[in-house]
């Protein structure tokens, strides 16, 4: 029987440049879509896969995201006194219990794979999941992309997981690229070849990795070691290519929306997609977004 997901890295330590002047005193992963930060959306697809313990790979500058986790006396008191019992529900419910979520900082910015590393001690000797906290898998219907990875992991029996959806066949040299091996359940195959950002006439297919990650604890050894990549950065796809030579790697297709909320057009469409799903607004919402499109 495969270990169980427990816990999972969420590396929140970016200094979201593509979103100033806004993220100067607001860490990107606190900006809001519709009204919950992009962060607490991530987390929430991980709580639904039944991530126990989050930690967070911070950086300068990123309390607020801590805080935003953590009860506030103050105003739970005031919305009491007021009556506003729904919305101290919803407060409570996003906030994470004693011990479910731990803190550490990633004091230089050397890339994906050293931010992973850094979470070495808290996550121990057990598989995890990695969630970038940019990318929101919004499903089309049914379970989220985490928990269908989960679902897929178990199938397996355990092994490395990765999420991936197709692109544009000229993307490809933007994203990381894997080629399909055997199917081994429906939308699970095994990974043949892993790619860092290929051109399209040497890709091995357009399917993406989007954000999505189970691994096993063996590639904190691997990263401790691994030379800086691409960009002077240590890259975890780099440290995955040499686990793959001893671990199985599936692939686990997400047929859901992506939004990419580290660039601005991302961000955008993820608020108008999640306010057209929201019960509460998107009767009202709909109406003014038709108008405005009309006028342009």
């Amino acid at each position: 029987m495969a270990t169980p997901i427990r816990k999972a890295i969420l590396p929140v330590a970016g200094l979201g440049t593509r979103f100033l002047p806004a993220t100067k005193a607001v860490p990107k992963e606190m900006l809001t879509v519709v009204d919950r930060p992009v962060v607490q959306h991530v987390v929430d697809e991980a709580r639904a896969a039944g991530i126990e313990h989050f930690v967070f790979v911070t950086g300068r500058n990123k309390g607020v995201i801590e805080d935003h986790f953590d009860r506030q006396y103050e105003l739970e008191a005031t919305l009491s006194e007021r009556g506003k019992y729904q919305l101290l529900d919803v407060l409570r419910e996003e906030t994470l219990g004693p011990g479910k979520s731990s803190f550490t900082r990633q004091q230089l910015p050397l890339g994906l794979g050293h931010a992973v590393w850094c979470a070495r001690d808290i996550i121990g000797n057990e598989p995890f999941a990695l969630l970038l906290p940019d990318m929101l898998h919004k499903p089309r219907n049914g379970k989220g992309c985490l928990a269908r990875m989960v679902d897929a992991y178990k199938k397996t029996g355990g092994g490395n997981h990765l999420a991936v959806y197709e692109v544009p066949t000229d993307q490809t040299d933007q994203y990381g690229i894997v080629g399909l091996g055997d199917e081994v359940a429906d939308g699970v195959h095994k990974i043949a070849k892993m790619v860092e950002k290929p051109k399209k006439d040497v890709a091995p297919s357009n399917l993406a990795i989007s954000g999505r990650y189970i691994l096993q604890p063996e590639i904190f050894d691997l990263l401790a070691t691994q030379e800086r990549g691409a960009g002077g950065e240590i890259q975890l796809t780099d440290s995955m290519l040499k686990l793959a030579k001893g671990q199985d790697f599936y692939s686990v297709t997400f047929d859901g929306a992506i939004y990419d909320c580290g660039s601005k057009l991302g961000f955008l469409m993820a608020n108008v997609a999640y306010a057209l799903d929201r019960p509460d607004i998107a009767d009202t919402f709909l109406p003014e977004l038709k108008a405005l499109l009309a006028k342009v």
